[in-house]
């Protein structure tokens, strides 16, 4: 029994709770302290590893009130600087607290148009709740006020009421603006923008939208539903999406320009050309990159062995290699397309996984094994060219490095094989190179990156960029506000010309 289940209020105790806290005219902040953290009910680990069904199940309506009458409600609001869209967090949280649900959706969708969306998959304990006043004055930053599990409560309690805000579109301007990916920075793009009166058509190079939230987050962090909803109520504001597109070579970028006749263009492409390690047997059969493989779970349903749109590579021992998020999601996948023992293999400790806490504590239950201080140097495979294990070195942890998590140092002669059929590497992504190579005159940095100004634009005039394909990896709510930026720019480009 870990954390996750322990110290958790009955449901009488949360609503006697609750009764008495609202009943007080005025809380101190003495009051709201001594206000348990309400942790989020999830599907039992045994069950969930055989079901693509969500694992965080969302707070009942009496957490999410006892939860929002934990924040202090301070002037300074250090939460809201930690945001990188700066929604009104305390404002919106009071809302909830008396149970205004539309109320709170109305201030959180003044800057987030993807709430459902963020507040499940961001990472809030190293945005906004990591400079929360609650969580440094109990000094401990899961103590802060649990703003993710917050907002995506709202969220839902929106859609699950049928409520469907649609922003007010200004008069038709004439000017037509084109965005390349569907990803969350392409969305709030086509949202911004369209608002202003603009026509707006989103260019996307698979058959669905969404971007990563779509091919790489599994259905059970984050429902393709959700996504799709918020891709819908684009539609009825008047964007066209146009699938299976790939602006590089499709449809050269300058063609938007010159044979369509847009009057601007936001690039939001992604960041979708894998890591590798550049190890011998890197090119054996049952070595996947962790986007084929999630995309191949997700956008193409491997899962769905009667309907999938892709066959099922079969997996009794897999090895995940990396640390982070997405290194979670495919060993996660991994148990639930039916591998019997999977690792995750990482060259530092637990200390310094950058993935999300909660994510790696769910894996720690649902029964991945995670092999730390390890590193493969070779993939072992055999005369038919499939992989047979991995040729692993221990490490030991020095210095920190330049990010501030300790380097990992090889342990000499500590050389030692593992038996595995599957190897899936997950070391992040880089910049597909497609737009830069098809595209000269639009500047890039040695890492492929687009390079922007403090406005998102390029160095073609008419041409902004934000999310993965400037940032590197980042995280949803962070492409949103280049997102954000990129249209006000955008908004204000066409208002001048």
């Amino acid at each position: 029994m870990n954390s996750y289940y322990e110290n958790k209020l009955t449901t009488n105790e949360e609503k006697a709770l609750l009764d008495e806290l609202l009943a007080k005219e005025n809380l101190t902040p003495k009051d709201r302290m001594a206000i348990p953290v309400q942790e989020m009910p999830v599907q039992d680990p045994d069950a969930r590893i055989h079901t693509m069904s969500e694992v965080a199940l969302g707070y009942t309506k009496t957490q999410a009130q006892l939860e929002a009458l934990r924040c202090l409600q301070c002037k300074t609001a250090p939460c809201i600087k930690g945001c990188p869209v700066n929604i009104n967090i305390p404002a919106f949280i009071a809302k909830i607290a008396h149970d205004d649900i539309q109320g709170a959706a109305a201030i959180i969708r003044e800057t987030n148009l993807l709430p459902a969306i963020c507040g499940r998959v961001c990472p809030q304990e190293k945005q906004c709740q990591e400079p929360c006043t609650l969580g440094k004055s109990l000094k401990d930053v899961g103590k802060a006020v649990q703003i993710g599990r917050l907002e995506r409560y709202v969220a839902d309690r929106e859609r699950a009421q049928g409520i469907i805000a649609l922003p007010d579109i200004a008069p038709p301007t004439g000017k037509k603006v084109a965005i390349v990916g569907s990803g969350p920075a392409g969305l709030t793009v086509a949202a911004d923008v369209r608002r202003n009166g603009h026509e707006v058509v989103v260019f996307e190079a698979f058959q669905k939208g969404g971007g990563v939230m779509v091919y790489g987050i599994p259905e059970f962090r984050l429902p393709k539903a959700i996504v799709q909803e918020e891709i819908s109520k684009l539609e009825k504001m008047g964007v066209r999406f146009e699938y299976n597109t790939l602006i590089g070579k499709t449809r050269p970028l300058m063609a938007l320009f010159d044979e369509d006749g847009f009057d601007a263009v936001f690039l939001g492409v992604g960041a979708g050309l894998p890591k590798f390690m550049n190890i011998p047997g890197e090119n054996l059969v049952g070595v996947f990159s962790a986007n084929e493989y999630l995309t191949r779970a997700n956008l193409m349903r491997a899962w769905d062995t009667g309907r999938a749109a892709t066959p099922l590579f079969p997996s009794k021992r897999v090895a995940v290699l990396g640390g982070g998020n997405v290194a979670m999601d495919a060993a996660r996948m991994a148990k639930r397309l039916g591998a019997e023992e999977v690792h995750v293999v990482y060259r530092r400790t637990r200390d310094e996984m950058p993935a999300r806490a909660e994510e790696v504590a769910h894996a720690f239950e649902e029964g991945i094994l995670f092999d730390f201080l390890s590193n493969p140097i070779e993939i072992l495979g055999n005369e038919a060219g499939m992989v047979t294990g991995l040729r692993l070195l221990r490490y030991s942890l020095g210095e920190p490095d330049a990010s501030g998590r300790r380097s990992p140092v090889p342990i000499p002669g500590s050389e030692h094989d593992e038996i595995f059929d599957t190897v899936i590497v997950a070391l992040g992504n880089e910049s597909n190179p497609l737009l830069a190579r098809t595209t000269p005159e639009l500047a890039v940095d040695k890492h492929g990156h687009i390079i922007v100004d403090e406005e998102q634009r390029t160095s073609i005039e008419g041409v902004w960029a934000g999310g993965d394909i400037v940032l590197g990896a980042a995280t949803v709510i962070l492409a949103m506000g280049e997102g954000r930026r990129a249209a006000a720019s955008i908004n204000r480009f066409l208002a001048e010309h």
